[in-house]
This record gives C-alpha cells, structure tokens and sequence, in this order.
C-alpha cells in the first residue's frame, strides 16, 4: 500500500438523527466505526443522545485515486454498552466511492441506516461528507467526553502543546462565553438555509450564552443530554421548546398601541400603476406594464388600450433591492420593444407610516428610447417604502413569486377565512299512517309482516330509524318509532329534509313507499329545553318534482314529526380535548367576551425540504395556517425557502381562557407549475403547534421556537421550528377568573345531554361540511388542510396512543403509590422520627377531629405556593416522550399508518391480531382479578358459604354493641396505633380479616 499518497479520503461524520434506543433505558450511546482498505477509524461516543451530532473528521490513506470509484466505505453505527464493554449494532451505510468529491466542492448528505440481518431493528439516519484532501494528514479530535461538549475537527492546521496535553488527558477544549454569545447571536441574526442532509441544532436564547462546561472524569457531560448550547429542554434537545429575542415593538419597555407589535418589521417598496393615457400603438391592441428592479421583474395584467386601466401593486422586498433604481416600462402584448419607461431613483422615494392616509398617484410622462418624452404618453404612478402593515400588502405582487405561475398565484396569498355557522337539526319520528304497502310485496308474494323504517337525507348525511315491530294495539299501516335523529346543517340553509317511509324487502333490496321533503329554513329554532311542538305532514306517494304545486287530496299518508333546529348546543367540528370554542350556536346566548388573543407568525427555520425543483434542488413553499374559534388564517407563501419569514400579526376575541389555538405549516403544492389544482395535489403537512390559551399568564408576550414533528411510517421526525410570538390580553381579570366556576359547554348539553357516539359522529359530519365550504373559497383551503387542523383522525386505533395513555395514567397513579409506600415506611418505622412525628400528629388530629380538614387544605395551599417557585415558565408544546414516539417500534407505527379496513395482507393482519389477543388477556385478567375481589365483598352476605356469612353477622352483631359503647375517636386512635405499631409486634402472615376475605367464594367458579 501506498501509505505516502499525497491525497486522503475525508469521511467527516457529521451526526445522526432518530437513532433505535438500546441501553433499555429508551436511548443509545452512538458511535460511527467507518471502515476503508483494511483501515478502521472511530468517532467518540455520544452518551444517551438519539440525535447525536459529531462532526468529526476520519481520515484515510488511498492507495490508489484511480481505483477509488471502484472501492466502498463500510459505516457502522454502535451502541455502548459500558456496563459490560460490549456494543449493539444501530444501523449501517455502504458508501459507493463514485459519490466521493474534491476538496471545497463536498456536501452533507443524508443516508438511511440499513439492517445488517433479518432480525434487526434499526431506524434513522445519518449525515456524511466524502472528499479527498492533500491537507489532512493526521486526525485530530479533541475528545468531549459524549455529553453535549464540543468538537473540534482538526484538519492541517498545527494544534498547539497545551491542546494535546489536554487531548491526552482526556480533557475538554472551554468555549468562552464571548465565544458562545457571538455563536448565538449570529444564529438568530442571520439564519442560515442548511444545506439538505445537514444536522446542526439551532438555538436560539435570551439568556447571555453559557460556558460549556468541562466533562467530569469518565467522559458523561455534566448536563448530559445531546449537541447544542442553552435552551430550554424536557428531554431531547432537538425536539425541545427554545426560547427566542426577536425585536418586536411590543417588547420594549414602552408598550406601543401598534397594530403589529407583535412581529418584525418588514421593509417593502410599493410600485402602484394605476393607468395610462394618449398612448399610441401602431395597429392597436393591448398593453402591459413591466416593473423592473435589478432582477426582479413583475408584469400586470394585459388591458385594452382604449381602457388603459391596472390598478396593481407590487412589492419587492428591502433585502432583494439590487439596483438603486426602479423602471417601469409601457410594452405592448407579445411584443420585446418598450413604447416608453418612466424611472425613479430610490434615494428620492419617500417613506409611509401607517396611520397615514395613501400616497396619491401622479401623472408621470414616459420618454421612448432616444430619450424624447413628446409622443409616450403618460403614465399614472405613486410609489413608496412601507411595511407589511401597509394596506397593499396583502394584495400585492411579491418579488419573491416572480418564478410563479399565473395559476398559482392566487393561491399564495395570505387570506382570512370563517367557518359556517353549524347547528343541529334534530328529527324526531314518531309515528306514520295510513301506509300503503308496495306493488312488489304483491308481486313477491310476501305473506310476512311488512318491516317498515324511515330514512331521513339532509345533504350528505343518511339516517335511518329502526324496524318498526309489530304491536296488537297497531294496525300493519300505522307504524310507531319514536325515536330522533340528529343531523349536521350549516348557514344559509339551502338544503331539504327528504323523509321516506320504505318497506325492507331483502338484504339489498327496500321499496320506497312514500316521502315528504322539508325546507331547512323553514323549521323552528330553539334556543332552550323547551318541548317542541309535533307536526303531521301529508306524505307524497307519487314521487312528483319538489318544485311542482301542491295537489289538494282527499286521501294521503301521513307522517308525524317532530323538529327543531337547536341553537343551545355547540356544534363540535374538533376534538373536545382541545377545542377552541364552546359557545352555543345561537349569537344571542353568547356572552361577553373576557379578552384578546394575538398571534404574531413570525417564520420558521431549518424546514426539510419537501420537493425536488429542476435546477434547485430540495424546496419548500411553506405558508402557515392558525384556527382559533370560527376564524381561519392562512399566510401568504414563502417561495423556495426552508427558513421562511412571515411576519404576519392576527387577533382573535376570547370567551373561554380553557381553549386551544392550533397553528400548523404545510407546503403548497399549486405553486408547481407542473401541478395542477384539483387533479388530485394535496398539500404536505410539515407540522403542528397547539397552545392552550389557560397556561398563559396575561399581557405577557411569549416569543418561542416550537418544534415541528410529524410521526411518519419510520418515526418521528423534527420537520423544522416554527417561531411565534403570543399574547394574551385579558380585559378584566374578574371575569376570567369567574369563567373556571362556570359549566365549561352550554347548558343544553347537560339538559338533553348527547351520547359519546353521537358526538363523534356528528363531529365527523361537521368536519365535512366545513371542509366542503373552505374548498369553495377563493383561495380554497384544502380539506387536507382541514382535516389535519382538525385531527379528524384522533379516534383511530393506535398501539403507540394505548401505551402513551397508559404511561400517562402510570403517572397519576404513582402519586398514590408514593403515598402507599410513604405510609409503609413509617409503618416499619425505617425512620423512628418520622413515624414518632407522624402518629403523635395522628393522635392531636383524633384528639381534635375539627383540625382535619384545616390542616389538609392549609397544607396544600403551602405545596402550592411552594411550587410556584418551580411553574413553568413557558408554554406546553409537543412531547415526544409523553407521545411514545421516540422508543415506538416499528410494526406498531406501519399499524397505525394502515387504512382502515386495512390493506395489509393477510399474514400481518394475522400477526397484529395475535399481538392484539394477548394485550387483551391481560387486561381480562385483570378485570376478572377486580370482579373476584368486588365479589367477595358480595358473598359476606349472600349466605353462598352459610359459615363464613353466619361468622359475619355474629361480628357485626358484637363490633354494633361495642362501637356504641365505645367513642369513635378512641377506636380511630387504637386502630391507628395497630397499624402503626413496631415491626418487632407485628406478624409477617396475612391478617385474620384479609384471610377470612379471601376464603369467600366468587362467581369464577361457575364460568365456563
């Protein structure tokens, strides 16, 4: 081998990202093994971090350049295991040296771990740049023990003495903290559009940038966790919440009654063409105007040149500006050749600041190109720097749109939508008369009773009642049901109710026997409980045209009906877990509202490419969609960008502090030229963030970097952050404070309160009709969208929810469990002093039984202020941990992803079901445990076994006579002191009462 070749091949390790946890503690201590030519090298060790970020650089000797396109680079990924200085295998990459770039021209990129056998369980992926070098020649790496340190990546560069001694000590290099500020500071100054398959966390702080810290002998960080600096974490701190410093005006220390304080100023130049006159164009025809700066180039709208009118605004941004002039071109259609232009120098334009009224448009004369302004004409313009809060933002022509489609430009503005006014339309079906059956019940020669139902339509929505069955007190043409059906209708009611009675003749085959259809309009509103009164309505038996006139009859089947549309109940179209409104239908029920919402949508940074563009690679068209009540918001499109900047403030009225604002990023999928709207394109979901408006303190303006994570087939996955700056103004804190004594629906449902499975099928039903009516506006809104906001798919059956809900109740029982096992510690009297403490308490709370319930609510008052030392200071967000996402496996994901009815094939189903029965026979076990245990407290009396039932009541008998005769606070002191006293009195075997339980007999004896 050829050891002194000039070039080096340079495997830098830039980090990993969703890693499979193998220490059994739900984590790893990666490290990257990477093998070339009989060469082996290895990063270090990053403890108990699923995220690893190394940046480490490997080098290699190369034998021979030209046979490199024909070798592989084989990389392992290992867990440590250092309890037994073993390693588990977390994945593997082969890497084709054809892939492997010159010095200065390498990029990150992103490979997907593959299995090494049948039987293992990997996931993730992980990031690596290749190139051949003539610097490097030795690899020098200064060892930061795995925690979160920092490493240093040595390329030719000499490394100093006093670095190498620390190196061979096994010490860390300390970041300054001037070091640490710059980094922060420019990383939330300048964000920076990561190249696709680079892993950098980003973190961005107000607090002054921390030391790093030195790792503590045997190389665990003292903070553990992953990479990074600062920021505030509950685990992962890459899918942590991190706090942000951006410069709003409603953060400084004079508040400004600004509409948009709660965003970044964004500086824009407006160009307004209003019209044009005594333009002469040889042969007519139609003409345009152009806008140019730099190059930047925005055409309007091509107008008769008779009718020389535009009316368009367009804005370029202040950090596009490229030239120090704006020229504005009169061309004629299809044509290259200007009929005049008109310039302005940027330094002469002037500056608005809203309030200010608009800047009035001026005649400007247009000169040809030898420079003559007689024969141009004239052009009407005005033209000025503002901000975003300029009215013409919002529909304006954005410079950055100008690669755009004319299709698609309608969908990438910022728009405000509302939800329709739903109420419910109760049906309620009691009886029918004088029913004519079906000429094919003769002609079947069907002897049977005739099984006779009503179907009621409104819209979309079908619903029928149950057989009628067969009374003696009823003739077969005078059916009964008695029973309601609920439906879904929206505002303005243009639809009917179509009711039909039917004859169900055979499985597949119902004869229609009469029907009546009723206007929504026309059914009477209520507002409370109070009885609606029931009507009879003729039933058609001819089947004629809705529109046709009434025909008087001298005989008609009837129907009897009861309906009403109910104002008192709030329709849900979410989740009742985190709703954003509960007010009643009706407006005149509503109350006052108690404050102000305001959302300031900032940006987003570090977004994940979405699509592939020709000649740009990985992009994203990103916009931002918040609901909140009945109001919808969507921003405008942010084009090929993965750090896009928004900046848009929104307000929403607040009734209830006990709801949910849910924000959510998606990439737009009609920008595309090559899409087209409504051929099947369906906007990617990128992320979401909800906020529940009760953990918010008032007028203080939250500004945090929330992570974007979406559960995907392969695992959860951080699609970017999402920055936002939130505030919530109350109007007056009495009233807020009266709310949490307040029922949290309307009053109606705890009157005539609805089933669980009604709600959730008539929230189904309201998701699809405000999905229906949001893909009708203009820009639509697209029902993905919709559903997604929504979570039309929280119902859906889930291993990973069943675990994550089973954790979360682990965790409320263990407070009990804590008490149990502190109560049995003073028991055995581990500690004398706490249990002398603790049953002289026992004795003055006996003693003076009036204390009790003082002491335990003074007590928890003072836990309570205790910890408001220790509240969180800032607002929940997504947790993976809490989700089950991070250790879930992946059979149960590809589960959870599956259609339903399923389209697996029949071998997994097999397998899944399988799993299914056992979970569920543990749970059976369980609840038959309970039922024996629930038993037994029954057969005390049920004289099943006469001897255990005759030994209890003779007990009774005697313990009546002595409770009477003995105060009940000497027999809670006595028992007291029986339960509490010394092991040394106390007998290991069972007690005689729980022993004499568990010889009652159950009901388990006489199941099969």
């Amino acid at each position: 081998m050829n050891n002194n070749s000039k070039e080096k091949l340079v495997v830098e390790v830039v980090g990993a990202h969703n890693l499979m946890p193998k220490d059994g503690e739900g984590s790893s201590s990666p490290f990257v093994e990477v093998e070339f030519e009989n060469q082996k090298q290895r990063t270090q060790v990053k403890y108990r971090d699923l995220n690893p970020v190394w940046n480490d650089k490997l080098v290699f000797h190369v034998n021979d350049v030209a046979d490199l396109p024909y070798r592989t680079i084989e990389v392992n990924v290992f867990n440590e295991r250092r309890s037994n200085s073993s390693r588990n295998f977390l994945g593997k990459v082969r890497v084709s040296g054809t892939g492997i770039a010159k010095e200065g021209e390498q990029m990150a990129q992103l490979y997907t771990l593959e299995k090494r056998s049948l039987f293992s369980h990997v996931r993730g992926e992980i990031s690596l740049k290749l190139y051949l070098s003539q610097n490097e020649e030795v690899k020098q790496v200064t060892n930061s023990g795995g925690g979160g340190g920092v490493v240093l990546s040595g390329g030719g560069a000499a490394v100093s003495k006093k670095n190498k001694k620390m190196q061979q000590q096994g010490g860390n290099l300390v970041v300054p903290q001037q070091m640490g500020m710059g980094l922060q500071k420019q990383a939330h100054t300048k964000p920076v559009e990561p190249t696709p398959g680079d892993i950098k966390p980003v973190v961005i702080t107000t607090v002054p940038g921390p030391v790093i810290p030195a790792a503590v002998p045997g190389g665990s960080h003292a903070g553990g966790g992953g990479g990074g600096f600062g920021g505030y974490s509950t685990g992962s701190t890459e899918y942590a919440l991190k706090e942000t410093s951006p410069y709003l005006g409603g953060t400084n220390k004079e508040k400004k009654n600004s509409t948009y304080d709660l965003v970044e100023q964004m500086q824009y130049l407006y160009v307004r063409i209003v019209k044009a006159r005594e333009i002469s164009l040889f042969g007519g025809g139609e003409i345009l105007a152009e806008v140019k700066l730099g190059n930047y180039k925005g055409f309007s709208k091509t107008v008769s040149l008779s009718n020389a009118e535009w009316n368009q605004v367009f804005a370029f941004s202040r950090d596009c500006i490229q030239s120090s002039v704006v020229e504005i071109f009169l061309k004629g259609k299809n044509k290259d050749d200007y009929l005049g232009v008109v310039w302005f120098d940027l330094n002469e334009v002037p500056k608005r600041v809203p309030p200010d009224s608009q800047l009035a448009p001026q005649w400007y004369r247009l000169e040809d190109k030898k420079g003559d302004k007689a024969k141009c004409g004239e052009i009407m313009v005005s033209i000025w720097f503002g901000t975003q809060a300029d009215e013409a933002f919002s529909e304006a022509w954005h410079s950055k749109a100008a690669n755009v489609h004319s299709d698609g430009l309608y969908s990438i503005k910022s728009k405000v939508y509302l939800s329709p006014k739903l109420w419910y339309l109760r049906v309620g079906v009691i009886e029918a008369q004088d029913v004519v059956l079906g000429d094919r019940r003769v002609s079947m020669n069907m002897v049977r009773y005739p099984e006779l139902f009503v179907k009621v339509q409104v819209g979309n929505q079908v619903l029928r009642t149950r057989i009628a069955s067969p009374t003696t007190s009823r003739s077969l043409s005078n059916p009964c049901w008695n029973e309601e059906l609920i439906f879904v209708v929206a505002e303005p009611f243009e639809d009917y109710v179509l009711i039909s009675v039917e004859d169900h003749l055979a499985p597949n085959g119902d004869e229609l026997l009469a029907r009546v259809a009723l206007p929504v309009m026309n059914i009477e509103r209520r507002l409370d409980d109070k009885p609606v009164i029931s009507r009879w309505f003729n039933l058609d038996t001819h089947f004629s045209n809705l529109n046709e006139s009434k025909v008087v009859m001298r005989f008609a089947s009837r129907v009897h009906l009861r309906t009403s549309l109910e104002g008192g109940y709030h329709v849900f179209d979410e989740s009742t877990m985190f709703s954003s409104d509960v007010r009643p239908t009706a407006k005149q029920l509503w109350k006052p509202h108690i404050g102000v919402l305001e959302v300031g949508i900032l940006g987003a940074t570090n977004l994940v490419p979405i699509k592939i563009k020709e000649g740009k690679g990985g992009s994203t068209d990103a916009y931002c969609v918040a609901k909140y009540g009945q109001k919808w918001v969507r921003t405008r499109t942010e084009v090929d960008s993965l750090a896009p900047k928004w900046n848009e403030q929104y307000t929403w009225e607040v009734f209830d502090p006990c709801t949910v604002i849910s924000v959510a990023v998606f990439d737009n999928s009609r920008v595309d030229k090559n899409t087209v709207a409504g051929a099947g394109s369906r906007d990617t979901r990128i992320g979401k963030v909800r906020i529940r408006l009760s953990t918010l303190e008032s007028d203080r303006v939250y500004t945090h970097a929330y992570p974007l994570l979406v559960l995907h087939p392969s695992g959860v996955k951080k699609m970017g952050e999402l920055h936002l700056a939130v505030r919530f103004s109350s109007t007056n804190m009495f009233n807020v404070l009266h709310k949490y004594t307040m029922p949290l629906l309307p009053k109606m449902h705890y009157v005539q309160p609805l089933s669980v499975n009604q709600l959730d099928t008539l929230r189904y039903q309201a998701m699809n009709v405000v999905a229906s009516r949001l893909s009708r506006a203009e820009p639509p809104l697209g029902r993905e969208v919709v559903e997604y906001m929504l979570d039309h798919d929280s119902h859906m059956w889930s291993m990973r929810k069943s675990k994550a809900n089973f954790l979360r109740l682990t965790n409320i029982l263990s407070w009990f469990v804590a008490i149990t096992r502190l109560l049995d510690s003073l028991r055995n009297w581990h500690k004398p002093v706490y249990s002398t403490v603790f049953l002289i308490a026992f004795f003055i709370l006996v003693l003076f039984p009036e204390l009790i319930i003082p002491c335990a609510l003074l007590s928890m008052a003072t836990v309570g202020l205790w910890r408001y030392r220790s509240r969180p200071r800032y607002p929940p967000h997504m947790n993976t941990w809490l989700s089950y996402a991070e250790s879930v496996n992946q059979d149960e994901l590809d589960e959870e992803f599956d259609s339903f009815p399923t389209s697996r094939s029949a071998e997994l189903v097999r397998m899944r079901y399988d799993r299914l029965r056992s979970l569920a026979g543990r749970i059976q076990t369980v609840v038959g445990d309970m039922a024996t245990q629930s038993e037994r407290f029954q057969a005390l009396l049920s004289w099943r076994d006469p001897r255990a039932t005759f030994l209890f009541v003779i007990f009774c008998l005697f313990a009546a006579f002595g409770f009477y005769l003995v105060p009940i606070r000497w027999v809670v002191a006595l028992s007291g002191m029986y339960y509490l006293r010394p092991p040394r009195f106390r007998n290991r075997l069972p007690s005689s009462a729980v022993s004499f339980l568990k010889r009652l007999p159950t009901n388990a004896d006489s199941m099969l």
